[in-house]
């Protein structure tokens, strides 16, 4: 923001972007100089929270002046708010995709200056520049999860806490059904009784393990990048965290089951099996 030197600095144009889910009014009062604000709602839709079609997430992007080779970087109030944009936009095709570690925390507990009013307005991106999406193989559906498995080397990874995981709570007031995809490997998430809890993958701070702890109890659970690994939650934030993390860690074949355990719960035969 400054104008500094830092490590791996964006090469052409930067976008800065706080992500909250009705979080306008706590923007106002405060939030990163410079920041534009995304609303989660107007990237996925109820009643099981997948994304929206490609085409409104295609305006929506386009309209906050985002294209393929714009640098993207996120910050959020809950970071798993910011972690759902992120991966939705390396989905898009977004090259280059960032999450402020330790989101709106960190930043006021550094000390970072704050501002107050309206969110910073980017002119409109006339087109994205590729084709759109540029990774579909980035997201799943729950036929695609089903011929997944099928597969020798296709694994599903939960990333819903030990209660959910082990069907003593759904996790969330909204969805009924308790229990888990069949087959299903235990990615680990955080407290029980918190869904907005990653506290497995990160610091007290908010911030990020490091990369070699959170593989070491992934790979105890028979998670690994030798394949394919498809992320869940129940409905896509927590997923999409670890998506980013085995995204960051040079982990090629990874994707999210977008409708996640709140999809999955809905169809009766699945019931049986959970």
């Amino acid at each position: 923001m400054a104008g500094r030197p830092v490590v791996a600095a964006p090469t052409g144009s930067w976008r800065l972007f706080e992500v909250g889910c009705e979080d306008a009014a706590l923007f106002a009062e405060a939030h990163i100089p410079g920041a534009g604000y995304l609303e989660t709602c107007h990237l996925e839709h109820g009643p099981v929270w997948n994304k929206v079609p490609d085409p409104a997430l295609l305006e929506l992007l386009l309209a906050k002046g985002i294209r393929h080779d714009t640098t993207v970087l996120l910050y959020g109030r809950n970071t798993l708010a910011a972690a759902r944009a992120a991966h939705l936009m390396l989905y898009a095709g977004v090259q280059d995709v960032r999450l402020l570690d330790g989101g709106f925390g960190a930043w006021v507990s550094s000390g970072g200056e704050l501002a107050t009013g309206a969110a910073v307005a980017h002119a409109p991106a006339a087109d994205f520049g590729v084709d759109f999406p540029a990774h579909p193989e980035y997201l799943m559906d729950m036929r695609q999860v089903k011929d997944l498995m099928r597969r020798d080397d296709g694994v599903l990874v939960s990333i819903r806490t030990w209660q959910e995981f082990t069907g003593q709570t759904s996790g969330y007031g909204y969805i009924e059904a308790k229990g888990e995809i069949p087959s299903a490997r235990w990615g680990r998430a955080g407290r029980d009784g918190d869904v907005h809890c990653m506290g497995d993958f990160h610091r007290a701070d908010g911030t990020m393990k490091p990369a070699h702890e959170i593989q070491a109890f992934w790979r105890e659970a028979g998670i690994h990048a030798g394949q394919r690994n498809t992320f869940y939650c129940g409905t896509g934030w927590r997923a999409s965290l670890a998506f980013f993390y085995a995204w960051l860690m040079a982990w090629e074949r990874i994707s999210v089951y977008d409708g996640g355990w709140c999809e999955w719960s809905r169809e009766p035969e699945h019931l049986a099996a959970a």
